[in-house]
């Protein structure tokens, strides 16, 4: 059975083949350097992350006295992995109930991913209830439910808060309060996918949090943003938007198991007030998303 590292390094091969390209028995100069700019480039890392971990890289090597190519691979893979670090959170339940709200642009993969976080929790314990906000879709609720079906843990862990045709902050509401009521570990709530450019529906997802807000001052206790991995730099635009909108607090990273470049949490790591990454997803089982940790990241991504 493939590890987890083993299915992240096979859904980041694009950049980490390129990467191993640059330091095929190549002499230590100018021209390895320019080679990697390129391959960094071409990872979705953007031009200011590239310049910094170049930087960086060439200081690391100076001081080191590094003599071979493999030696600076592994500089890199450091360079990589002290730029990540500060991404790296553990996401704790520290409310009871801890209230989170999902929000993504269409296709992210918020369903799916909140199904694998219900598990995550569930596992250690948690009870989770589960606020189908997504009342722009039909099978939303149902395929919350398929997802609580699947973790298998028992119909006292998982509840879901639905309404037909309900407003999807009054949902958001009605499970807020019902978490409070039953002592439930965990509320998450479900919205609907929608692109940063439609207003209108930006402005219904301020509205949500206004409303959740009035359910429990506190909360909600994050805002996760599920960001689609192929997406590349443009993951930079949405997570601005939605940070003005909500003001995000995590990311998800999902579909890592493909065409992803992987490079662009480089670009996210440089921005003022970075969120945390605190999870990634390499596949559809539920095992498949875990917890971001940036030495395993940067090694997948460059070894």
């Amino acid at each position: 059975m493939a590890t987890f590292f083993s299915k992240l390094k096979s859904g980041l091969q694009k950049t980490n083949r390129a990467i191993a390209e640059v330091f095929t028995g190549k002499q230590i100069d100018d021209a390895l350097f320019e080679e990697l700019e390129a391959a960094l480039l071409m990872s979705d890392a953007g031009v200011a992350a590239t310049q910094h971990l170049l930087n960086d890289l060439k200081a690391r090597v100076k001081a080191s006295k590094a003599s071979n190519s493999l030696q600076v691979k592994a500089l890199l893979i450091d360079a990589m992995t002290d730029l990540l670090a500060p991404l790296q959170t553990k996401l704790v339940l520290a409310s009871q109930p801890t209230v989170m709200m999902v929000a993504g642009v269409n296709g992210a993969g918020k369903t799916t991913s909140i199904g694998k976080l219900t598990w995550h929790f569930a596992n250690q314990g948690a009870s989770v209830l589960l606020a189908a906000a997504d009342t722009f879709r039909a099978a939303a609720r149902e395929q919350l439910a398929v997802w609580a079906d699947r973790n298998k843990l028992g119909s006292n862990k998982v509840e879901i808060i639905s309404q037909e045709n309900a407003d999807p902050s009054s949902v958001c509401f009605d499970a807020v309060m019902a978490g409070k009521a039953r002592g439930t570990s965990l509320v998450i709530a479900d919205t609907a996918g929608r692109l940063p450019t439609q207003a209108h529906l930006m402005a219904e997802l301020t509205k949500i949090k206004r409303v959740i807000q009035k359910a429990d001052s506190a909360a909600p206790h994050e805002v996760l943003l599920v960001l689609d991995g192929n997406t590349g730099q443009n993951a930079l635009a949405q997570l601005k938007a939605f940070d003005a909108a909500i003001g995000v607090t995590g990311l998800i990273i999902t579909k890592l198991d493909g065409t992803a470049k992987g490079g662009v949490l480089a670009a996210i790591a440089l921005l003022p007030h970075a969120p945390r990454v605190y999870f990634i997803g390499v596949g559809e089982a539920l095992e498949d998303l875990q917890p971001f940790d940036a030495r395993e990241f940067s090694t997948a991504l460059l070894s």
